[in-house]
């Protein structure tokens, strides 16, 4: 789903250049049409469904597994936190808080990213430190600030449940030991793939739709024309790559902490200090705070430290309001999951800690 170099290349000129491949209109009033046509060079639907990944494709088997695994407590040591807490599908796919809350009430570093649409992403977590969605699925687990578990216990703990030594031999046909933290993390992968937000008013626009109104349409247009789709661009609107945050202006100290140097703690190379992902910014009215720091509440308020520090210009009230009209219509049609009964631990099952 990530745009091919030779249309990537085009869509980023055209975005770094603005609006000036398209006939000349007033800025309040785009054209429609020529805006229409910019924004499919940039920009992509999200897709109803993926089938596969790596090249693997997706069972159903591996979905309902994933899912129960998704809500289930005992992955943690503490048999208190789950995938959902952190990431709850009701809320827009994070947890609406400036950092989560783990293991021991401890306090995470960074605020919680959307899993909605995530299988979109270059890469996962803030610093891109994750390949996929299956190597994400492991951190979280073993994370002393989060649910502080290890891969053996979570083994032993799945190897217990009967109900779930069968729906792993289901979901990993064949293996000799289907019961292993690899397929646990794959499975939450699959599970993963279905949480994508279709049928926005912005695709139906895409798609030829009048979905947008005026101030929408300008708030398209000035997203481009400012800058913001040279690094919010593909189908997830960001995602796709990694920029210093502060470009022109560094932010304050609450917004871009000093100690959070980002892609830096990866690649260790200096050019990467206070280098992220660019936030995708699909159902972004649906996940404040924003930012890794969590600390910007508003959407409005978000778009215009974007305008200031990434890209020197200091938006004026309407262009902000525009700006943040069209990004609500980035939320598309939200994951309907029922919530699973889990089966019950046994004897043999470890006991919370």
């Amino acid at each position: 789903m990530r745009l091919r170099s030779t249309t990537l290349a085009a869509a980023l000129a055209l975005a770094c250049t603005g609006l000036d491949a398209m006939p000349a209109q007033a800025a309040d009033k785009p054209d429609a049409a020529a805006l229409r046509e910019t924004a499919n060079a940039l920009f992509a639907p999200v897709p109803q469904k993926i089938d596969q990944v790596r090249g693997q494709a997706i069972t159903a088997a591996q979905v309902e597994l994933g899912k129960s695994l998704w809500f289930e407590p005992r992955l943690s040591r503490s048999h208190v936190l789950s995938c959902n807490t952190c990431h709850n599908i009701a809320t827009g796919g994070a947890d609406n808080v400036p950092t989560s809350i783990g293991h021991g009430w401890q306090k995470g570093p960074r605020n919680s990213p959307t899993v909605l649409n995530a299988v979109l992403n270059i890469a996962q977590f803030w610093d891109g430190r994750a390949e996929d969605l299956k190597e994400q699925a492991k951190g979280p687990v073993q994370a002393s600030v989060e649910m502080n578990n290890t891969p053996e216990r979570v083994e032993a703990t799945l190897r217990s449940i009967p109900a779930y030594v069968e729906a792993f031999r289901k979901a990993f046909p064949g293996e000799r030991e289907p019961v292993n933290f690899e397929n646990m993390a794959r499975a939450l992968e699959a599970f993963e793939t279905t949480l994508v937000t279709p049928d926005s008013r912005f695709d139906q626009f895409l798609a030829g739709k009048d979905s947008l109104d005026a101030s929408e349409l300008r708030g398209l247009s000035l997203f481009i024309d400012k800058g913001c789709a040279s690094c919010h661009f593909g189908p997830n609107v960001g995602g796709q790559a990694y920029y210093p945050f502060g470009v022109v202006a560094r932010p304050g100290a609450e917004v871009l902490p000093a100690g959070d140097k980002g892609r830096f703690a990866v690649t260790q190379t200096a050019s990467d200090e206070y280098v992220f992902r660019a936030a995708p910014l699909r159902n972004v009215e649906l996940t404040a705070p924003y930012f890794h720091s969590g600390q910007v509440w508003e959407l409005g308020q978000a778009v215009a430290i974007m305008g200031s520090s990434q890209l020197g210009h200091e938006l004026d009230a309407s262009e902000v309001e525009a700006i943040t009209r069209f990004l609500k219509t980035l939320t598309g049609r939200q994951p309907q999951v029922a919530n699973p009964v889990l089966p019950p631990s046994t004897s043999t099952t470890p006991r919370p800690e």
